[in-house]
């Protein structure tokens, strides 16, 4: 880990990054957006409801909202930045010159996805304070908070993994970023539309099962899906029970994520200095 972290491209990257004031400017707007939006919401429920209250369920609704929001911010802001880490280097002709220095194949990799990453993954830690407000009316518990940004570390990791190994194997960023929103779309739209078609044709066929297993593989990689049994484990309770399948969702999802994000990665270093062989 000494190592990793120690990895001069991404203490490289890290420093010009983050000595940006663009990057400390988003973080601001991001903030200051979340907060008007959480307090207009709650100033908007209590004005409505007439009893000056902000009640648990309407604190669980702006949790939920303030969640999804989170999950629109990694699914569509990850892409962008991991898709030209590699291709802009290849653009600028500097790729050959990182190459010949001392570092491997995997460090390069590492240093630029985890550079790339940091910056959203700062933009998620610091809106934790607006998170801790929800806590003041309850119906949210700890475990559950935490289990949702662990769902967003695995979600961030493997989109990021993914935006890496398309920079690297597509010599064009702007290519590279739109094949990255494409598996973001398969991701998200494709295997919920998969999901609803499994579904329909179970209910069609009068199986035993209202779902089967197929609904239950759709649904578990799906983070949309996913992030809703967190915030409603009696849905995946439910779900489980129609579809005769015992593993919870979330586990299913963390294996799927996990291999894609390690077989992301084993081929974007793989394919890095692929084209160096030749000269030896």
């Amino acid at each position: 880990m000494k190592t990793l972290l120690a990895n001069p491209v991404l203490v490289k990257e890290i420093k010009l990054r983050f000595r940006s004031m663009k990057s400390f400017t988003g973080i601001l707007f991001y903030l200051l957006a979340m907060s008007i939006f959480v307090f207009g919401f709650i100033l908007l429920t209590t004005s409505f409801s007439g009893s000056g209250y902000f009640r648990p369920d309407e604190s669980f609704m702006l949790f939920t909202m303030m969640t999804y929001i989170q999950l629109g911010l990694i699914v569509f802001i990850t892409p962008a930045l991991t898709a030209g880490t590699i291709s802009t280097e290849r653009e600028k002709q500097t790729l050959n010159i990182l190459l010949t220095t001392s570092q491997s194949s995997f460090q390069i990799i590492f240093g630029k996805m985890t550079s790339s990453i940091a910056f959203l993954l700062l933009m998620i830690v610091s809106g934790l304070p607006i998170y801790s407000l929800v806590f003041l009316y309850g119906g949210v518990s700890p475990s559950q908070l935490l289990a949702i940004f662990l769902f967003y570390f695995l979600t961030l990791l493997t989109i990021g993994s993914l935006g890496v190994m398309f920079s690297t194997l597509i010599r064009k960023t702007i290519v590279a970023i739109i094949v990255t929103y494409g598996a973001m779309i398969f991701l998200v739209a494709v295997t919920g539309f998969f999901m609803i078609i499994s579904m329909q044709i179970s209910q069609m066929n009068m199986t035993a099962a209202a779902f089967s297993p197929l609904t239950h593989f759709w649904a578990s990689i799906n983070p949309a899906v996913v992030l809703f049994t967190l915030l409603q484990p009696s849905y995946a309770d439910e779900l489980q029970a129609m579809t005769l399948v015992p593993l919870p969702l979330w586990a299913g999802y963390s294996v799927v994520y996990a291999l894609l994000a390690a077989g992301a990665l084993f081929v974007a270093v793989k394919r890095l200095r692929v084209n160096m062989n030749k000269y030896k």
